[in-house]
């Protein structure tokens, strides 16, 4: 018989029970705190991510435009091709994989693997596809009934001029993410800020697109405003194409056109180049035939192309150093006049050699210069001569003016992955072992075409080195100024009185000495040569390089050109680089609106007689124009003269301009002739001039002022070949009906 609890016993029971269900209830009440007070925040967050998905929508990157407005990098709507595996049959996806396969350019067991993932309404077939692509994608869809396949808005990012500037704007990654050049250097300016797609989920964690969805506008990045003008592009770019192929270089070439006054870049171009809509694709011939040697596909292959896309995604004039040779001579002289080691009076001995740390070290002309002014030695490039300016100077002078022209540091240039090259300390210059002697002609040490220009600027600008830029202004998707980028003075490195001298000196050059080939008709140009030998190398190749600035009394540009390791031997910078950068200030120079020195007079009355140049290399047939004071253009894609007009032995005024054919096509292009009667001698002349003609003046009135046209050789309105003669006879009593 069992006992009957007594009082005491349900007393204990009862507090037991009393005592679990307070616990309990204590748990669960500190559960709830838990979770709804103290982590209340992450389980809602941790919901909210079951329950929605986000889908990026990519910001337009903002527009690169050139100083003159013209568009280098724009971001142009796409679209992206989406489909819902959860909506389609295994039948539809095969059908779907088969014709979007054709239609987009996309694997198709890409597509049938995001097919089968039959849980997921998302699944991505092809971003950035363009409007027709994409629409015909979606008929496809709609034409053979396959559900869930919709477009949803992208971005892409072009360059509307190809291959123009490519080494200086860069391109972007997959990701629209800068990779190289400005692209990557102003990657969170360009940017902008991301849009998204939330879209609900179901409890199988599919996407549900039509049960709910909240958009957020992407906001476009901002755009850049450059320092290059896109005339003055094609112009660098134009006549780098043709001295590659003259010259057969090897090992690429670059030019930079620089405002001496602000350090800003007006031009800049590294070639061969690419295409930055299409930059994995290589396209330099001599890269190709490099490849060419390994078996594509293999290990050894895909290193080499890499390698070589490498190569040509590099900007030449910012990113390598290279030994700059008697280009440097600006430099020494600069540095000689400034510490008065030497003079403008100051003369050096040369025999054709110089003996330095126990060295011989020959000067290019082998039986020597004998005595010469520092002028002449300037002109001359003569070695010795600088040798002993060197000496003159001192190492611990020459090194601190080389520190002082900002040589031994980068620029500071807006550009990614700048060089600073290298050069030897101070007690290496002060030693017995004759560095200074070879760095007083730019040998035996590198620095960067950007950091060398940049010192040549201070050279001749009265003394001021600037930092060089290439984004001028910083504008926001309204277009409205955000930024804009005012020149900067590091310090500086000369007196006016010297800078003076060094245009003085390197006009010489030009006008005198080894720089002829870069002279043009009008317009006062200095410049220097350089010729040197790459030390570092065991071919025995060699670097060619110019340096031109104009106009000279008043300078305002300055252009350096490297060709790197040309094929032929037995060069000189005078004959290959001088004509090049002649041929591009001959276009720049009026383009930036710098007069010509003639005057109207002097046009009417001083008439040449026209050189062959047919058989010869473009720019050396240039150069032929140049030393008759004539202007010469470049027409056509070829490397050497098949044709001129006017042709060789026409008589024509100096300053007039002879068109230079390379290549059959070329020669067809015509011009019009416009109606000149009734205008003066110098509107008479610009007119021909802009029309691609040239003037023969003649009559008795034609050096008056006031003498207008009466008649020209042939009719207004007549198609001729560009460059071809207009004799107009000028009269200062007689006007045509059509005078003003």
């Amino acid at each position: 018989m069992a006992s009957i609890p007594n009082k005491k016993m349900r007393g204990r029971a009862i507090l037991v029970a009393a005592l679990l269900i307070i616990v309990g209830f204590g748990l669960v009440i500190h559960q709830l705190y838990r979770v709804q007070l103290v982590e209340g925040e992450s389980y809602k967050q941790e919901a909210m991510s079951r329950q929605l998905r986000a889908t990026t929508i990519n910001a337009n990157r903002g527009t690169i435009y050139s100083a003159d407005g013209q568009i280098l990098a724009a971001s142009a709507t796409s679209w992206r091709v989406i489909f819902s595996p959860a909506d389609i049959t295994d039948e539809q996806a095969t059908l779907l994989a088969d014709g979007m396969s054709e239609i987009l350019g996309v694997d198709r067991d890409f597509i049938l693997e995001r097919a089968s993932n039959k849980k997921s309404f998302y699944q991505v077939i092809k971003s950035r596809v363009d409007k027709e692509t994409a629409d015909a994608a979606y008929q496809f869809a709609l034409d053979n009934k396959i559900n869930g396949v919709t477009l949803l808005p992208d971005t892409t990012r072009y360059y509307p001029y190809g291959t123009m500037a490519s080494t200086v704007l860069g391109f972007v990654n997959a990701d629209n993410e800068g990779a190289y050049g400005l692209e990557a250097y102003y990657n969170s300016t360009l940017s902008g800020t991301p849009g998204k797609v939330v879209t609900a989920k179901n409890a199988w964690g599919t996407d549900m697109p039509y049960t709910y969805q909240d958009i957020t506008k992407a906001e476009d990045g901002n755009s850049l405003v450059l320092t290059l003008d896109s005339n003055i592009q094609s112009v660098i770019e134009k006549h780098l194409a043709t001295a590659l192929t003259e010259h057969a270089v090897q090992n690429r070439a670059t030019v930079i056109v620089q405002d001496v006054n602000t350090g800003a870049i007006l031009g800049m171009t590294t070639m061969p180049d690419y295409d930055p809509n299409n930059p994995q694709a290589i396209v330099s011939e001599i890269s190709l035939q490099k490849l060419a040697q390994y078996e594509e596909g293999s290990d050894e292959y895909k290193e080499a192309f890499a390698y070589e896309q490498q190569v040509q995604w590099s900007n030449k004039a910012v990113n390598e150093a290279y030994e700059p040779g008697s280009v440097f001579k600006v430099i020494t002289t600069a540095t000689a006049l400034e510490t008065g080691a030497v003079t403008m009076q100051s003369s050096f001995n040369c025999i054709g050699s110089y003996v330095a740390g126990g060295i011989v070290k020959h000067c290019w002309k082998h039986a020597g210069h004998g005595l010469q002014t520092l002028a002449q030695a300037m002109q001359n490039s003569c070695n010795p001569a600088y040798m002993q300016i060197g000496e003159r100077i001192g190492g611990t002078n020459f090194y601190n003016f080389f520190t002082s022209f900002g040589l031994t540091e980068t620029t500071g240039i807006d550009l990614p992955g700048e060089e600073s090259g290298y050069f030897y300390s101070e007690a290496q210059l002060n030693s017995t072992q004759g560095n200074l002697e070879t760095a007083s002609f730019g040998q035996s040490f590198k620095v960067t075409p950007i950091q060398l220009i940049t010192a040549i600027s201070a050279s001749v600008n009265g003394g001021y080195l600037y930092e060089p830029y290439v984004v001028d202004k910083v504008l926001d998707s309204d277009g409205n100024v955000v930024s804009v980028t005012e020149p900067t003075v590091r310090r500086q490195v000369i007196s006016e009185e010297t800078s003076r001298q060094v245009c003085k000196l390197m006009e010489g050059v030009v006008t005198y000495g080894s720089g002829k080939n870069a002279a043009v008709p009008g317009y006062s140009i200095g410049g220097k040569t350089g010729t040197s030998e790459k030390l570092d190398s065991d071919r025995g190749y060699y670097t060619y390089s110019f340096v031109g600035v104009a106009p000279m009394d008043d300078p305002k540009v300055a252009v350096l050109l490297i060709l790197d390791e040309p094929y032929e031997t037995d060069l000189y910078g005078s004959t290959v680089a001088a004509p090049v950068v002649g041929a591009i200030l001959s276009e720049i120079l009026p383009y930036m609106g710098v007069e010509t020195n003639y005057t109207a007079a002097e046009l009417a009355t001083i008439n040449v007689t026209v050189p062959n140049a047919v058989g010869q290399s473009a720019h050396m047939g240039m150069a032929a124009m140049t030393q008759k004071q004539l202007s010469a253009v470049i027409v056509g894609g070829g490397d050497t003269v098949i044709a001129q007009v006017p042709a060789s032995g026409s008589v024509i005024q100096k300053g007039s301009t002879v068109i230079l054919y390379t290549d059959q096509e070329s020669q067809e292009q015509k011009v019009i002739v416009p109606d000149v009667r009734g205008k003066t001698g110098q509107v008479v002349n610009t007119i021909l001039i802009n029309a691609g003609l040239n003037l023969d003046a003649d009559g008795i009135g034609r050096i008056s002022d006031t003498a207008v046209a009466i008649e020209q050789s042939i009719e207004p309105g007549t198609e001729v070949p560009r460059g071809t003669l207009i004799t107009v006879t000028f009269s200062n009593t007689v006007k045509t009906e059509n005078s003003p």
